[in-house]
């Protein structure tokens, strides 16, 4: 276990060392969306029965803020190792490719879940806040994190340079999380857009994670669950095969 904990350690320290930048910022940005969404759409925007604007809006912030930084933890880190050439001081010594996998998995799980964790204790301060089912926000937290580490784990090797990076970011995990339902319920949206929004996996994390704050979300937690299960075991298997065939790691 040596060598998970030596590399796992080196990431946890990377985000933490600048934490006003990995953790403080995203907190800011997270509350800046509530107060402009929150102040324009109360009133207007539909929400689960009994549930205000704000409120509804709060863990939809929460999980984008995880699924982001869970995401930029894994594939910043990687791309940079490979620009500045230190991959090789993590290729050389006998770490196996699962080693590998969880150390960069699990640095990016902790850094996606201490922005949670900031943005909620922020904006609690703006909204009526319960936690009906704490157990599922706490397992939707951590599986969707670790889904977004893959991820960014599989866009890191995958890209050279750091356009090609900002491109996946962008292009990809930006539109997924932004058209996951954080600012509204996919109920209020009309046909095809409600059909279409059940093929975006990131949906299922956010109204898996809802449900936990509210007893109340689009689709049964059961199938959300099944859902980022699912996609995170797909997601880890490719990244494992890209790792071990040296992908764009080895040159």
């Amino acid at each position: 276990m040596i060598p998970f904990r030596t590399l796992f350690y080196k990431e946890m320290l990377r985000f933490w060392k600048v934490s006003v930048q990995t953790i403080a910022a995203p907190v800011l940005t997270a509350l800046l969306y509530l107060v402009i969404f929150g102040h324009a759409l109360q009133g207007r925007a539909a929400a689960f029965a009994g549930v205000d604007y704000a409120s509804f809006l709060v863990p939809g912030l929460v999980m984008m803020s995880v699924l982001q930084n869970a995401f930029a933890n894994s594939s910043s880190s990687l791309i940079q190792s490979k620009i500045t050439g230190n991959i090789v001081f993590v290729l050389l010594p006998p770490i196996s490719y699962l080693e590998f996998f969880w150390a960069y998995v699990l640095a990016a799980t902790a850094r996606g879940l201490v922005v949670g964790l900031g943005v909620m204790l922020a904006t609690a301060w703006f909204a009526d806040l319960r936690l009906a089912a704490p157990v599922w926000a706490l397992v939707f937290g951590l599986a969707s994190a670790a889904l977004a580490g893959a991820l960014g784990l599989v866009a890191g090797i995958v890209s050279e340079k750091i356009d090609q990076l900002a491109a996946f970011q962008n292009f990809v995990i930006l539109p997924l999380t932004m058209l996951a339902g954080v600012f509204y319920s996919i109920h209020t949206l009309p046909a095809p857009w409600a059909q279409l929004s059940h093929f975006n996996p990131f949906f299922y994390m956010v109204d898996g994670f809802r449900y936990g704050f509210f007893g109340a979300g689009d689709l049964s937690p059961w199938t959300s669950l099944a859902v980022v299960a699912a996609s995170f075991f797909s997601v880890s298997f490719a990244c494992v095969l890209l790792l071990k065939s040296g992908y764009r790691l080895r040159h």
